[in-house]
């Protein structure tokens, strides 16, 4: 196993305490050391895949609220369990009851966003008739509904991301939405001005090189101060794809291969490189790829025509620059996860089935998210057992090794900084509740700047879904 920090590596090899979790080869029940606190919800999460939580500020007051979305539910609640508001609501979801690919398995379905420009959050989803509403995220009543029509070909507008466009903040919005019949890929985009959306688009693309399984993501890329939208097609704020082109399907690709994209993360891979990254997992050709928006494909790489399908990208190795990619691997049962490097190279690989606990599902993880828990550079990951209402862990990406094992009926797994000292807590939603899982350690980096001063993670914590958490 690689050294990924000396005091981590330490604490892992003697079974001392990390974060109030002992840690030995077989991982410790967390739930036994680390109560979390309980937020009672005043509907279930639906099992079936649709709705789930995001976390933010909705009055302006820098801590995060939880905002938890079902079919026919938007709910507000603050960490101490006190409810803000909770509503009914028509809200649009994917999944076998709309017959939709978006806004994606567990995607809350809901922006937050100060889209005016008033100094108070605005709380906007879809209905399923092309309806846009726009609340008060402080207290649920609705400010303003407006429909906007869909594309030909298309049976509604699915999903629905706020961006920062124009330069002017988060006054924008990037509707997208799936072909109505044969294979469905969200092709079509269109971006508004929010103050104009019973207005002409600023522009419409019909033609986007959608992922598979969810909806587009959007952050600004190079640091100009607006937002790119990325698939493995990324279109400048003015809504023009680059001059440059990700392979395409020929015989010199791949042997021709088909392929589709399964999962998308934006993060600064490369530091040596301008601007951030875009991470692309194929299926078909089962390639990886790292893309920079000005630079185009920096590299493009497959482990034996293994398919990469989920990934976690993070700093999982102090000792390397950049971050690492990891990859779940595609197989049903007893997975055999790699690990890339900033440059495309393969430095890890191991069978999950050696490190997991024995009891752990055969079908392995799912919903794999880095988090930052001991406060340290190096970030562990956090995932759930896949395909059952299941426990949740922590493991060492690079090596494999499960440090901490919480008991668990989990429905959703979300990771954000939502107790404010920067590190980041386990958030699980089981039934009608929310469990907070947060290190109760001292954080020996008190002082680092909180995450959601950064740009692309406020975007990605608010536009997740099962395959690109």
């Amino acid at each position: 196993m690689k050294q990924i920090s000396c005091a981590l590596t330490y604490i892992i090899a003697t079974g001392c305490v990390l974060g109030g979790v002992v840690l030995h080869a077989a991982a410790a029940p967390a739930d036994e050391l680390i109560k979390p606190r309980v937020v009672r919800l005043d509907f279930t999460i639906s099992q079936e895949g649709s709705g789930s939580v995001l976390a933010a500020d909705v009055d302006g007051d820098s801590v995060r609220e939880f905002v938890v979305t079902a079919p026919g539910h938007i709910g507000v609640y603050r960490i101490d369990g006190e409810r803000v508001w909770h509503s009914e609501a028509n809200i649009f979801f994917s999944g076998s009851r709309s017959g939709s690919l978006l806004p994606g398995l567990h995607a809350p379905g809901v922006q937050v966003a100060d889209v005016d420009g008033d100094g108070a959050a605005d709380l906007l989803f879809l209905d399923p008739s092309d309806m846009i509403h726009i609340l008060d995220a402080r207290t649920g009543r609705e400010r303003r509904a407006v429909r906007v029509v869909h594309p030909a070909g298309s049976d509604r507008w699915e999903a629905l991301t706020v961006a920062n466009l124009r330069g002017s903040g988060d006054r924008d919005l990037v509707l997208q939405t799936t072909a109505a019949k044969q294979y469905r890929v969200a092709h079509y985009v269109a971006a508004y001005a929010i103050d104009k959306l019973d207005g002409p688009p600023l522009w419409k693309n019909d033609s986007f090189g959608a992922p598979a399984h969810g909806p587009l993501r959007v952050a600004d890329l190079d640091g100009d101060g607006r937002d790119e939208v990325c698939g493995f097609t990324i279109l400048a704020a003015h809504g023009r794809p680059t001059d440059w082109r990700y392979p395409p399907i020929d015989k010199h690709n791949a042997g021709g291969a088909s392929f589709h994209i399964d999962s998308l993360f934006i993060a600064d891979v490369r530091p040596d490189v301008p601007g951030l990254e875009v991470v692309l997992l194929e299926e078909g050709r089962n390639y990886l790829a790292l893309v920079n928006y000005r630079q185009g494909l920096l590299w493009w790489k497959t482990n034996r025509r293994q398919e990469p399908q989920n990934a976690a990208v993070g700093e999982f190795d102090t000792n390397r620059p950049g971050l690492e990619i990891w990859c779940r691997s595609r197989y049903n049962t007893h997975q055999k996860p790699w690990v890339f490097d900033s440059q495309g190279r393969i430095i890890s690989a191991y069978e999950l089935d050696d490190l997991a606990p024995q009891d752990w599902t055969a079908e392995g993880v799912e919903v794999i998210t880095p988090i930052y828990w001991t406060g340290e550079k190096v970030q562990l990951a956090v995932a759930k057992e896949r395909h059952t209402r299941g426990d949740v862990c922590l493991f060492e990406p690079i090596g494999g090794r499960f440090v901490a094992r919480f008991r668990e009926q989990a429905d959703r797994l979300y990771v954000a900084d939502v107790t404010g000292d920067w590190r980041e807590e386990i958030i699980v939603a089981s039934g009608n509740e929310l469990h907070v899982y947060e290190n109760p350690a001292k954080n020996p980096r008190p002082h680092q700047p909180r995450l959601w001063q950064q740009q692309h993670y406020r975007r990605s914590k608010m536009t997740w879904d099962y395959y690109s958490p």
